[in-house]
């Protein structure tokens, strides 16, 4: 037998007890419940909103060059370096959170494929986030490559966005049965939930906008959209008006059909508090701190959004078919 073989026939020996040892085990078997599967799904959500805030505060640093190239932090070194100063450890800090977001987002697929029944609806979805993490890299990079260009810092934050409805609804899905989906109000109140979901989409895209036409670009030689800011400010405070009286009929509306108020009050307190930072932030000259909670307010409205969306349907327990088998009838059979 060769020592190439031998090597191999080791390793597979000692991967199995890897397999089999005590931690792995107890590992195996949480992930295999379904409350592993929720608290990770909820994990997953947070961490894709603490990235966009991290990412703000690259910006908010100057620190977007702070690693100057990508995928190596700078020439030769995948990490930050001492002479890359404080730029180099906030940039390369952002870069690294988000391999725990994607290890959190692998962590989820794997606690769905442990499932005692797999659900394909879990398993896409969960997959859907794993898969956005290298993209929103990608695009990350895409964003040093350019040296900050605007437009692709937009569309990064949007990626994310993107992201955290997927993490959302995973984490919404955990909970719910894989029937056909039923309105809990009449659909004219669906429609109402959705044109919020669209106007709020409205207000983070043009808050993109916003961002890319003022300071704190991320480095002072970073261009700007060349879009007037104030003109682009005003656009973006009236889809706020707008976004807030939608919700605000959303809410007269569930209450007139006995839906879930609280959800599009909640809705409504936290867009309220969001219109006041940003107030706050346009009239006092774009302070760091206030622009920071500006961006983590805007992942707080999509995530109150998402939830009054979510309120208005719901899922029923799936009717088997004449003659099917249930799950646990057809596990005894296939013994």
């Amino acid at each position: 037998m060769s020592r190439r073989r031998q090597s191999y026939d080791a390793g597979v020996v000692h991967f199995r007890r890897l397999l089999g040892s005590p931690v792995v085990l107890r590992t195996r078997r949480f992930l295999a419940t379904p409350v592993a599967l929720r608290q990770l799904a909820l994990a997953s959500l947070i961490a894709n909103a603490v990235l966009v805030v991290t990412g703000g505060a690259v910006r908010l640093t100057g620190s977007g060059l702070g690693c100057p190239t990508w995928p190596e932090c700078t020439a030769g070194s995948y990490v930050t370096t001492p002479k890359m100063g404080m730029h180099g450890v906030i940039e390369f800090g952002n870069r690294t959170l988000t391999l725990v977001v994607g290890a959190l987002a692998l962590a989820c697929v794997a606690a769905v494929l442990a499932q005692p029944s797999r659900r394909r609806s879990l398993v896409r979805l969960s997959t859907l986030v794993l898969c956005g993490i290298p993209a929103q890299a990608v695009i990350g990079g895409l964003t040093v490559l350019t040296k900050l260009n605007p437009w692709v810092v937009a569309l990064h934050f949007l990626a994310s966005i993107a992201v955290i409805a997927a993490a959302y609804a995973l984490w919404r899905r955990a909970d719910e049965p894989d029937g056909a989906v039923r309105l809990t109000v009449p659909p004219p109140v669906r429609g109402l939930a959705w044109a919020v979901t669209v106007a709020s989409v409205a207000v983070l895209v043009v808050g993109t906008v916003v961002t890319g036409s003022g300071p704190h670009a991320g480095d002072e030689h970073a261009r700007r959209t060349g879009l007037d800011p104030g003109a682009v400010a005003q656009l973006h405070a009236d889809l706020v008006f707008l976004l807030i009286g939608l919700s605000i009929g959303a809410w007269y509306a569930l209450r007139a059909v006995g839906g879930s108020a609280r959800v599009a009050g909640v809705l409504i307190a936290v867009e309220l508090g969001q219109g006041v930072i940003g107030f706050v932030q346009y009239f006092t000259h774009l302070p760091i701190l206030a622009v920071a909670l500006h961006m983590a307010g805007s992942c707080a409205v999509w995530w109150a959004t998402l939830a009054l969306l979510y309120a208005t349907r719901t899922r029923d327990v799936p009717v088997a078919e004449p003659g099917a088998l249930t799950e646990p009838a057809a596990l005894a059979a296939a013994r």
